[in-house]
């Protein structure tokens, strides 16, 4: 009988080192990831700047479809945040981070 307890609870050695092995990799993922307003104010500014070469080599037609792409995730991001948990200022900001917060890995 002890042997058997003896190897659930090596099991249960194993199981716990690979819980708190995956919860490391994902702490590690969610650093990683991590955005802040600084990352979205920069996506912005390339977003603006990439808009104005394609409105300069292209015209206004695809300079109105990429800003209207952008918008259109923007009003997405804020209306799945409004209906989670978010309201006023503090949603439109996480909406903010949502669509520009890729700012971070220029």
């Amino acid at each position: 009988m002890e042997h058997n307890s003896g190897r659930e609870n090596g099991e249960g050695s194993a199981s716990s080192r690979y819980t708190r092995d995956i919860q490391q990799e994902r702490h590690a993922l969610r650093e990683a990831l991590r955005s802040d307003l600084r990352a979205a104010h920069m996506g912005l500014s390339v977003t603006v700047i990439a808009l104005i070469v394609v409105a300069g080599f292209s015209g206004p037609r695809w300079t109105l479809i990429i800003a209207g792409v952008c918008t259109a995730w923007f009003i997405l991001a804020l209306t799945v945040i409004h209906i989670g948990s978010g309201r006023g200022w503090d949603a439109i900001r996480r909406a903010y981070i949502a669509t520009f917060g890729w700012g971070n890995w220029i």
